[in-house]
């Protein structure tokens, strides 16, 4: 693994330590409907108040309209965080109605050790997403300490993610960014073989960076979800009213070929399940991938298929999984992804299979299946996640990568 430095390098007591989450969580009428992504960070910051240190939070929250300096709007305010923060901590949590300025200065340097203070909202000033360097040594100063413990943010090139290290005289990752890096490398980087990533989806246009990269690094490649009628298609078998990318065939049959000169096994559904109409009781129908009728819409993968990727998952090592197999979302056509998924969580609690998932949609499948907990890893990052997978470099982690 890149050589970063971490919690354990570092004597916290007494020190202003500035961390970077991600509290940019889902809210519906008022209230947060995932906690996941503030569960996560909770070790970090427990840590650092039993170590005595003097704790400030900085974070992002939606993308509220940039005002003039100072100025902000109530419904992109992170203040309703923190009564949620202080009851997850056991401690509590002051707020700061503005992330810079002197009065937060003030609020900061009154802080005793233990102490917990949220700040502002850091997208209340474009010079956040513009990485203006002022603005990331004025958010430096409140530190002296910075610890960046949310990797999902970490493929943006902002401020806070990539200026601050610029400025703050020690760096480091905290435990979730840690425990994701970490996972991310086992998976990735030094694989138990087997190595199989299941990836789903409806679009290869949108997946077409990750399955090349894919390709280099594992030994079995499964397409699922839309994606696996595109291929369809380009083999020749007809997929009917389904979701398809016609213009992608092409591009299909290159990565087929790519695969076997790489000796990467690409497994395509075998069988899968059909309706006339995406509806919860429409009748439907399993058949092989050769007799889709042109009123047919593909909707999930077959039970021949299911029991495929369970030999499939018996022999594998490692498993890396993005995307549906399926219309996951909507019974009967989540079957297939169920299914698999509660295969992967068994092999893993087993002790056979280190998995790891990532993306919104595979873990809302994870956990309509009931396994979310049971996979070895499952990562929160969405877009950072991705960019990972596709081999590209993520600026704030980049910046945090000590020389050797």
């Amino acid at each position: 693994m890149k050589s970063f430095l971490t919690m354990d390098d570092a004597d916290f007591f007494c020190k202003r330590v500035l961390v970077r989450v991600d509290l940019n969580v889902p809210v519906q009428d008022g209230e947060v409907t995932d906690l996941t992504r503030i569960e996560r960070i909770i070790p970090t910051l427990k840590e650092l108040v039993k170590a005595n240190a003097k704790v400030v939070i900085i974070s992002h929250f939606g993308r509220p309209p940039f005002h003039e300096r100072g100025k902000w709007e109530a419904s992109y305010s992170l203040k309703f965080l923190a009564p949620i923060l202080e009851k997850l901590l056991g401690v509590h949590v002051a707020f700061a109605s503005d992330c810079i300025g002197p009065k937060v200065a003030a609020q900061v340097d009154s802080l005793s050790i233990g102490q917990v203070i949220l700040l502002e909202n850091l997208r209340f000033y474009k010079e956040e997403e513009e990485n203006d360097e002022a603005f990331a040594n004025e958010l430096a100063g409140s530190g002296d300490i910075y610890i960046n413990d949310a990797f999902s943010c970490s493929h943006r090139a902002h401020a806070s993610i990539v200026g601050i290290p610029k400025f703050a005289k020690i760096s480091m990752v905290g435990r979730s960014m840690q425990a994701e890096l970490e996972a991310l490398e086992r998976t990735l980087t030094t694989p138990e073989r087997p190595l199989v990533a299941v990836i789903g989806g409806s679009k290869i246009s949108t997946k077409l960076d990750l399955l090349m990269n894919l390709m280099d690094k594992v030994d079995s490649l499964v397409i699922g979800g839309a994606m696996a009628n595109t291929f369809f298609a380009a083999q020749g078998f007809p997929v009917g009213k389904s979701l398809c990318e016609f213009d992608m065939k092409e591009t299909a049959l290159k990565i087929l070929a790519k695969a076997k000169d790489n000796k990467c096994q690409i497994i395509l559904p075998e069988d899968v399940v059909v309706a006339e109409k995406m509806t919860p009781k429409e009748v439907i129908r399993v058949i092989g991938k050769e007799q889709v009728l042109e009123t047919d819409m593909i909707l999930d993968i077959g039970p021949k298929t299911v029991s495929s990727l369970e030999n499939v998952l018996k022999t594998a090592k490692t498993l890396l999984w993005n995307g549906p197999l399926g219309v996951s979302e909507m019974p009967p056509f989540d079957v297939g992804t169920v299914e698999v998924a509660k295969t992967a969580a068994r092999f893993t609690v087993e002790g056979s299979l280190v998995s790891v998932a990532g993306g919104g949609d595979t873990l809302a499948a994870l956990a309509h299946a009931g396994v979310k907990e049971q996979f070895s890893y499952v990562s929160t990052a969405g877009g950072a996640f991705l960019e990972w997978l596709e081999g590209k470099t993520l600026p704030g982690v980049q910046v945090l990568i000590r020389e050797n």
